[in-house]
């Protein structure tokens, strides 16, 4: 009976180490290739588009069409990998958008209401990049605390198997390993 729960609690510590690698590619090659086609399909478009504007206005188009597109390429990079530091990047690149049509808005003004809409617009770009540097300052804390217990887990873990001997005692050692992502 032992050994069946044993062989049991390997097999369910493998498929949970596992589960992570199954989601981290969230897509194929093909479907990355064939959405990145799309993103820039639809900026040729969105910029086409801004060919019957004149002047500041076709500006302000242009910039809101590379925005969108360093946006969604931004996104499509994250859905492709999963990483934590491509969800970062989908942050900056909305911000540094966002500054680009805000300052070409400014255009519009002049004098000290031109000054102030840019400083505002830096303002707010400031403000997101530094939110960006937040997020990803807390997911490494949150990441690194997480290593951290499960390396204590597995030390405790380690040390109940220090409580058996032969045969059990390697199987447990093996198990808590694999359960906690020891080699």
């Amino acid at each position: 009976m032992n050994t069946t729960f044993t062989l049991r609690t390997s097999v369910l510590a493998a498929a949970i180490a596992v589960m992570p690698l199954a989601y981290a590619t969230t897509m194929t090659k093909a479907e990355y290739k064939a959405d990145k086609i799309r993103i820039s399909a639809e900026y040729k478009a969105d910029k086409a588009a801004c060919g019957s504007l004149a002047g500041n206005a076709n500006d302000i188009c242009v910039e809101q069409a590379k925005g969108k597109e360093k946006l969604a390429l931004a996104e499509l990079e994250y859905a492709h990998t999963g990483k934590s530091e491509d969800h970062n990047k989908i942050m900056k690149a909305k911000a540094e958008a966002d500054y680009a049509v805000a300052k070409e808005k400014c255009d519009d003004l002049a004098g000290n209401a031109k000054d102030v809409c840019v400083q505002q617009a830096k303002a707010a770009e400031t403000k997101a990049l530094a939110d960006a540097k937040l997020d990803k300052k807390v997911g490494e804390a949150h990441t690194e605390a997480t290593d951290d217990k499960r390396d204590a887990q597995y030390k405790v873990a380690a040390e109940k198997c220090d409580a058996l001997a032969g045969d059990a005692k390697s199987s447990c050692m093996a198990a808590a390993k694999l359960k906690y992502g020891k080699s």
